[in-house]
């Protein structure tokens, strides 16, 4: 396998489910975890940050927000750089741009410097490297997809682990303005996973006819497309991208909101930010496990519902966590809300994959995340305007559990109703069996085993009357009448026992 300067496509391809593989999952682990874990970890400077610039939190919350609009919003961008200039070119100009949104963000002045270097910047860097990653990552796995999926997605707690504890030394040391500058540049790490990012290319072959290589490349024409609506006849994504966007509007807000909860109830603040990490440690062992439960064989044709019932665990999580009353209720909380987070982190872009296929996968997953940013824009900051009207996080909690609750009941049910798998057709011999009662078809299944036995036996007690009879029988007429007839047929000879048999 070596390198190429566009990705056409995996067309006569064959997923390798190893090999150089592992190195792009190492390369998508780290870079979901920069996606995924910074726009929360940023909270950790908010409370700075809402004292330097003398703001509220619903104006902090944008941050977090943009940085997630970016993300989503610019699917189909990245899906046309990909298919345009490769995933490699592209992840490591994301990674620059992530890395100058951050040191530019601890030069600012204002908020406003702020949304437009760390939200615009930094989050269209990332959207650089995400999006491509996951693309590498469908390529390059196809039996073991969900397992692949689910360690990828690892990424993201990995990360939070290490960041939110990381901020809160940043901060304490060197100030926000510091620790943004710290930040910008381990960001610069996204570089050297885009370089593992070696696209994949087909076995060369010994000699083609040139008829056989003009065809190829005809075949390779019409598929340039930059991006594909198409997907939006499956009737199967659009009930995908309507259910992830209504997930969207409350899954960021706990991690969002968890930490100034904590801190509202009278904690102190690394032990408030410790809650992050430990949800970041039980998201850790969840997405593996859930990649691996999702990749069994009586599990994965049904993965759809298996999301939703993720779903649903994650949104009754935040409703029964907007009681909490004290810190170790908001432990227990951070311990479910791990885990259901992590289920729906590791199955989200599965799902997606089993839906639209490896081909229509780079347009698709563009497509979803920029009808997703519009939810992710709105959701945060709603939830901090909700918050500074009324002071209380249980009704932000609450709205929050309902969204994703809603989004689970819409996937399963839209699925259920709306959806209807073609039966695949049987071989001709196969049809009379298929429409039959089961037992006629056990029957009919030992009767043929019955008949397939005596036409065996009859076979065997044919041979001797068939091969034979034909040659012995006709052969001794021949000769009694020559014995008979013998002066007739011989003339002047005379029987003697040496012409008899």
């Amino acid at each position: 396998m070596g390198g190429v300067a566009l990705d056409d496509g995996p067309s006569g391809v064959k997923a390798p489910d190893g090999g150089w593989g592992w190195a792009v999952l190492f390369g998508c682990f780290v870079i979901t975890g920069f996606s995924y874990a910074f726009p929360k970890a940023v909270s950790v400077f908010f409370k700075e940050l809402i004292q330097e610039f003398d703001v509220g939190y619903s104006d902090t919350a944008w941050i977090s927000s943009i940085l997630l609009a970016m993300l989503y919003g610019t699917g189909p961008l990245c899906s046309v750089m990909v298919n345009r200039f490769g995933c490699r070119p592209v992840m490591m100009v994301g990674g620059l741009f992530a890395s100058l949104g951050m040191i530019m963000a601890s030069f600012s002045t204002s908020i406003i410097h702020i949304y437009l270097s760390t939200g615009v910047i930094t989050g269209l860097g990332l959207a650089l490297n995400f999006q491509p990653s996951l693309i590498m990552l469908n390529r390059y796995f196809s039996e073991k997809r969900p397992l692949a999926n689910g360690l990828a997605a690892a990424g993201s707690p990995v990360a939070l682990c290490c960041l939110s504890p990381l901020g809160q030394v940043l901060q304490h040391k060197f100030g926000w303005r510091g620790g943004f500058l710290i930040v910008g540049g381990i960001l610069l790490n996204c570089c050297v996973c885009g370089a593992l990012m070696r696209p994949l290319v087909p076995c060369k072959k010994v000699e083609e006819p040139e008829s056989q290589t003009k065809a190829i490349e005809e075949k390779k024409k019409p598929k340039a497309k930059l991006l594909d609506f198409t997907v939006f006849k499956d009737r199967g994504f659009l009930i995908y991208t309507i259910a992830a966007s209504i997930m969207v509007l409350g899954l960021f807000v706990p991690p969002v909101f968890v930490v100034s909860y904590a801190k509202e109830l009278g904690n102190e603040d690394t032990k408030s930010a410790l809650l992050l990490t430990i949800l970041g440690f039980v998201d850790i062992f969840a997405r593996p496990t859930c990649g691996i439960i999702a990749g069994l064989k009586w599990v994965r044709p049904r993965c759809v519902y298996f999301f939703s019932f993720a779903m649903l665990f994650n949104g009754v999580a935040d409703i029964v966590g907007s009681f909490s009353t004290d810190y170790n209720s908001l432990v227990a909380f951070c311990i479910f809300f791990g885990i259901s987070y992590g289920m729906v982190g590791a199955l989200q872009f599965e799902v997606l994959m089993a839906i639209v296929g490896t081909e229509k996968f780079p347009s698709a997953i563009g497509l979803v995340l920029l009808m997703e940013a519009i939810a992710v824009l709105v959701g945060p900051p709603s939830a901090g305007r909700l918050l500074d009207a009324t002071k209380v996080y249980m009704y932000v909690f609450f709205l929050a559990g309902c969204e994703v609750c809603l989004s689970g009941i819409v996937l399963a049910t839209a699925n259920f109703f709306c959806l209807r798998k073609k039966p695949q057709e049987p071989a001709a011999g196969e049809m009379e069996l298929l429409n039959k009662p089961p037992e006629e078809n056990s029957k009919a299944g030992e009767g043929m085993e019955k008949g397939q036995t005596e036409e065996a036996d009859i076979e065997k007690e044919k041979e001797p009357e068939e091969k034979q009879p034909e040659s012995t029988k006709v052969d001794s007429a021949e000769v009694e009448n020559f014995l008979k007839d013998g002066k007739e047929e011989n003339g002047e000879v005379a029987a003697n026992p040496e012409t008899c048999l």
